[in-house]
């Protein structure tokens, strides 16, 4: 079962959310939050696995708190933020800050079933062609993402690129003739070097980097 928590100021949209999520066998909505100043104190007491947090909130906005609940928790949630607008300055303010993927709202019902799943199972990028395009606007080159860039292996800085595409652990170990374990020690050993959660946060870094110039095939 994958316990989801719902932050968003709008109540009809966390009631919809939740009648969807709830008629899943697998997922369960155990707790919600009408603003994200309230986000540390509800994780703490319902410990969900994923959260879906609006970015647009009157009081604290989902980049501040997905930034706080990241540094408040020893065993923080994943957070998928959800928007309006998939170019909207706040989404990739709020994968810098630690969320792992987003979500429109005007998703298809079995998209966002799909995205909560992808993103609880952790093998996958969400959306990788439009955290893609945020980059391309939104990234630019960091000292402390090229350094860190700098430490990986030749096979893991390859690792990433494909991670980049979206591609699973079986997809990048077929492309690299190697056994999934051996991609799963890539991937550890990548997010252990930069310092990071998860893959999202891992791309960022590339793109922050200059590894992955947004606008071109990460893979060339």
């Amino acid at each position: 079962m994958t316990t989801v928590a719902l932050v968003d100021d709008e109540a009809l949209i966390r009631a919809g959310l939740r009648a969807l999520i709830d008629a899943e066998e697998d997922l369960h909505v155990v707790a919600e939050a009408g603003d994200g100043a309230d986000v540390v104190d509800m994780a703490r007491r319902h410990r969900p696995r994923i959260v879906l947090m609006d970015v647009r909130m009157p009081r604290l906005d989902g980049i501040q708190a997905t930034r706080l609940l990241l540094e408040a928790l020893d065993d923080p949630p994943t957070v998928i933020v959800v928007t309006t607008f998939e170019n909207d300055d706040y989404v990739y303010g709020a994968l810098r800050a630690g969320a792992s993927g987003f979500l429109l709202k005007r998703s298809r019902p079995d998209d966002i079933l799909a995205a909560i799943r992808l993103v609880a199972r952790s093998d996958c990028l969400l959306f990788p062609t439009a955290i893609r395009d945020l980059a391309a606007a939104h990234a630019a080159p960091t000292t402390p993402a090229a350094r860190a860039i700098a430490t990986l292996t030749q096979r893991e800085a390859h690792t990433l690129r494909l991670l980049a595409r979206g591609h699973s652990n079986a997809e990048i170990a077929d492309q690299m003739i190697v056994g999934v374990q051996t991609v799963k020690t890539h991937v550890s050993n990548i997010l252990t070097k930069l310092g990071v959660r998860d893959r999202t946060q891992a791309v960022i870094a590339a793109y922050d980097s200059g590894l992955i110039r947004p606008g071109h095939d990460p893979t060339a």
